[in-house]
């Protein structure tokens, strides 16, 4: 649904954002990992799962940085406190979950 009435979207400009040299860089790695765990056996076709990247680094492929995660958990975004969608804006309505607060008093 477009933004505003008479919205036209402009697919030549979207289309330079997203294939930039780094971002067709990091999809190949991205496939690389995913067909280095398909050779070792860990993920196949059509199974559900995406290849994760620990460090959250796409050009990092070391086997230890890699793992099968369901789509579902991989997908969604980080809610640590120090992710950037929350930054330092913690409260009731944005609480801490994963790593400690640094505020809080004890």
């Amino acid at each position: 649904m477009p933004s505003s009435p008479g919205y036209v979207r402009d697919y030549k400009r979207e289309a330079a954002i997203r294939h930039t040299p780094k971002d067709l860089a990091e999809n190949a790695s991205r496939k690389r990992a995913r067909r280095m765990l398909e050779k070792e056996g860990v993920v196949s076709k059509g199974d559900g799962k995406d290849v994760d990247h620990k460090n959250r680094n796409p050009m990092s492929n070391g086997r230890g940085n890699l793992t099968a995660k369901p789509k579902a958990a991989n997908r969604s975004y980080s809610r640590k406190t120090n992710a950037k969608k929350y930054g330092n804006n913690v409260g009731a309505s944005n609480p801490p979950t994963q790593t400690k607060y640094k505020g809080s008093k004890k």
